[in-house]
């Protein structure tokens, strides 16, 4: 565990990451705090004078219109908060639920929101006590922020509702938060909408996509190239002078990891073997850094805009550095919603190529002499065929979900908020896209150390033998008679899901791109 020290200035999304999953402890900077305190001094000056000002004496939405006098405008703050805790539906995961709360700390300690620093430190104190509030997959539409997931969180700061304790049990929030020493926050003008008026739940799925794309991409170079071995492959198609004609950086990055991990395979090449002898691959394996690179082209423009929104102040109104409060629609999710659905796209793509692969491994007539289904014993024996099944009803959930979120837009609130991103749903479909592609790359994974430990008496590449010695070592079983395969795909799952897979390689083949 380490530390996230919080400024003015924004976040990483390793810090992102490392909040989210690994509960580092978070501090507040001594510069944040003066800018914590200096904003709300401009806050109190203009509640003070009779004229309304949004958000601090007036409604809010379309009744914005309403002037709030003093003595209503505390119970105005905790009113925004109770009644927009709206969600609905399955609960939110853990992990999201911190990078929400993380990613709003980081604009409130940024000084153009007009939160006092006692509440800032509030927040941070329930993340370092593991207090994870009760959030709910619907109620947002991403514009005006994530404004249900946000207020179910902020009503865990006044102490009301439910949430999740370090120990993984639900209690009231009020509870929890006197079990560990945290006094409830009084709000005060400004704060309740200042707690949930952001973008954070969108791009703290976005931050977290990104690394696990990130993962996932380097693990799907590894088992294309497993799979080009198997299938007595040309590894020439991936030689640096071919790539550099076309000098998309993905697809170069791409190719060299795949050429890394083939370097000294005895399988690639035969194509004498065959009785019509190949004059080039399929697509779905001379075609690989290509489509894997396009996504890695995808990812690095999805981490661009992820960088700019990390170090953005995402709320309305804003306190600007010459005192002025200003309405204004920063928190329109646009920018991160487009990216968080071209994720989506590129994500299926790569699941659809890498089903194609594996069932070319396991078609007798395209696999170049390899049992029907890598098969024990054909016909008594199935071998991977209802594994193929399984993959192939991933990747057709995968282009469903690929369908862009963004694209759509429902009115709310009177017609006041009649433009909204969708970025919420955007991000939630993404991480199921995520997981199904981590379990389609774990099927071509299994298959194609299956075929390469069926090549008798040629030899793969160091790297490939290192990536089915630690994936037999994980307790993945290679060739033999029909079994209960679940378990097995499971545990090929959990091997490329955590990393395992691109940890047994790189020993060998040196860091990966």
């Amino acid at each position: 565990m380490h530390t996230v020290v919080v400024g003015t200035s924004g976040t990483t999304a390793e810090d992102v990451v490392a909040v989210a999953r690994e509960g580092a402890r978070i501090v507040i900077s001594d510069e944040a705090v003066a800018a914590l305190a200096a904003a709300r001094g401009i806050v109190d000056a203009l509640a003070a004078k009779p004229e309304p000002v949004y958000g601090v004496s007036t409604g809010f939405g379309a009744l914005a219109t309403r002037h709030i006098s003093h003595e209503l405008r505390a119970q105005l703050q905790r009113n925004i908060v109770r009644s927009h805790a709206a969600g609905m539906g399955p609960r939110v995961e853990r992990e999201v639920v911190r990078a929400l709360m993380f990613l709003r700390l980081k604009t409130v300690c940024s000084g153009h929101t007009g939160v006092r620093p006692e509440v800032a430190q509030t927040m941070a104190d329930v993340l370092n006590a593991g207090i994870t509030p009760v959030v709910h997959e619907y109620g947002s539409l991403g514009c005006s922020g994530d404004l249900a997931p946000l207020s179910h969180c902020a009503l865990t700061l006044m102490g009301e509702g439910d949430a999740e304790g370090p120990d993984g049990e639900l209690r009231p929030a009020g509870e929890l938060l006197a079990a560990h020493g945290i006094a409830p926050v009084e709000l005060r003008e400004k704060e309740g909408l200042a707690l949930l008026n952001g973008t954070d739940g969108m791009l703290g799925m976005l931050a977290l996509a990104l690394a696990d794309l990130d993962r996932l991409y380097k693990s799907a170079d590894i088992t294309a190239a497993l799979s080009l071995e198997a299938l007595l492959g040309t590894e020439k198609v991936l030689l640096p002078e071919l790539h550099a004609i076309r000098p998309h950086p993905g697809q170069s990055a791409a190719a060299a990891n795949m050429s890394a991990v083939l370097k000294g395979s005895g399988l690639t090449g035969h194509f004498q073997q065959d009785e019509a002898p190949r004059v080039q691959d399929a697509y779905s394996v001379r075609c690989a850094p290509q489509v894997a690179g396009a996504g890695r082209d995808t990812l690095a423009h999805a981490r661009l805009v992820a960088d700019r929104e990390l170090a953005s102040a995402v709320d309305n109104p804003v306190v600007l550095p010459d005192g002025r409060v200003m309405s204004n629609g920063n928190f329109h999710g646009a920018p991160v919603a487009y990216v968080l659905d071209f994720l989506a796209i590129a994500a299926a793509d790569l699941g659809s190529i890498a089903e194609r692969r594996t069932d070319r491994l396991l078609d007798k007539n395209r696999s170049h002499g390899l049992p029907p289904f890598l098969a024990g014993d054909a016909g008594v024996d199935s071998g991977l065929m209802i594994a193929q099944y399984t993959q192939a009803a991933l990747v057709s959930e995968m282009k469903r979900l690929a369908v862009p979120a963004s694209v759509d837009s429902i009115p709310s609130s009177a017609m006041q908020e009649d433009h909204v991103s969708m970025g919420w749903s955007a991000a939630r479909k993404l991480r199921t896209a995520v997981a199904s592609l981590s379990r389609i790359v774990a099927v071509e994974l299994y298959a194609a150390t299956r075929a390469i430990e069926l090549r008798h008496g040629l030899t793969p590449a160091p790297a490939s033998q290192a990536a089915i010695d630690a994936l037999r070592a994980a307790g993945v079983q290679g060739p033999g008679p029909d079994r209960f395969l679940a378990p097995d795909l499971e545990a090929a799952d959990v091997f490329v899901r955590t990393g395992r897979l691109v940890a047994a390689v790189e020993p060998v083949t040196g860091p990966l791109a």
